[in-house]
């Protein structure tokens, strides 16, 4: 079964299906680099991520809770993407620096033909807008510890009895996405840029 879905809001459970490097572009680098931990705090905000397409094989989504490292609890929907491939990524996260006021660390990669590759992609995020949105033998109202072609990510507390679906195959188009954290066993940043300027440079 294939199940399309137009332009979407969804903020208390939206399927959020598109990579994302990390809170901080820094953080982007040690994931490529494999030395992300499986398990950290989050910071206290979120962050924008969007991309021209993102498709993956082995989807599941599900709902859990992060905690900042203030204290600050913030329920998010976990996408889950075993083989995950997107084009045109870009991450903006805006920061106040001391004395000089607000910058925008941006990271963007993905283009030119050559998509960002990932394995065992976990997005943890509050809200998507996209165009369009395909999954394929697709189950909801699934028990989210009998996914079978979705998983569930080793840091979170999960009821296994709890809501989730799960989907052989997804595809997004034009996805905007509110992301609090990601986290994946591999990351391929092709053509990747990051830089950070003076002021808001949102990616949308």
């Amino acid at each position: 079964m294939s199940q399309r879905i137009g332009k979407t809001h969804w903020k208390r459970f939206a399927v959020g299906v598109v990579p994302t490097a990390a809170a901080t572009a820094a953080v982007a680098v040690s994931m490529a680099q494999g030395a992300l931990a499986a398990s950290f705090s989050i910071s206290g905000s979120d962050f924008q991520v969007s991309a021209g397409k993102l498709s993956g094989t082995g989807f599941g989504n599900y709902a859990t809770v992060d905690v900042a490292k203030n204290g600050k609890r913030v329920p998010v929907s976990v996408s889950s993407i075993k083989d995950a491939r997107v084009t045109d990524m870009c991450q903006s996260v805006p920061v106040d620096i001391p004395m000089l006021g607000i910058y925008t660390m941006t990271l963007k990669a993905g283009g030119s033909g050559t998509p960002v590759k990932a394995k065992n992609l976990f997005i943890d995020m509050t809200d998507l807008q996209a165009k369009s949105g395909t999954f394929r033998n697709i189950d909801i109202g699934v028990a989210a510890g009998s996914m079978t072609k979705g998983q569930l990510n080793p840091k979170d507390h999960v009821d296994p009895n709890g809501y989730a679906q799960e989907a052989e195959s997804v595809e997004i188009i034009d996805a905007h996405q509110r992301v609090w954290a990601t986290t994946a066993g591999t990351f391929e940043l092709s053509g990747l840029h990051m830089n950070i300027a003076a002021g808001r440079h949102d990616c949308f």
